[in-house]
């Protein structure tokens, strides 16, 4: 009897679990992707916040230039993620296109 009151709620914890970790599995493979496919060049921010270009990568450790001719050495599990050019320079664009397409009133 006690068993049967308890099987629904067994289930419901159970069901909550498979895709608590289901979903902790995606995110940990897409940062282990994103570590592998880091390049010299790219633009990452960093657990903590900085912003950096990628001077130079090895197995454990990357090198982050965060100002002209300063280069600062990072764990690669800091690296949070890739900035996108792309994302910045649309962004740009669509402010632009925006002010451009505002009426001006004289007043």
């Amino acid at each position: 009897m006690d068993l049967v009151v308890f099987l629904p709620l067994l289930l419901v914890m159970g069901a909550f679990m498979f895709f608590a970790s289901r979903r902790q599995r995606k995110q940990m493979q897409a940062t282990i992707d994103l570590h592998n496919s880091l390049q010299v060049g790219d633009r990452v921010h960093t657990t903590s916040g900085l912003q950096g270009t990628i001077a130079r990568i090895d197995d454990d450790n990357v090198d982050l230039e965060i100002a002209p001719g300063v280069v600062t050495t990072w764990m690669k599990l800091a690296v949070r993620d890739r900035i996108e050019p792309e994302t910045e320079a649309a962004d740009d664009l669509t402010s632009a296109t925006a002010e451009e397409g505002t009426p001006k009133t004289e007043g």
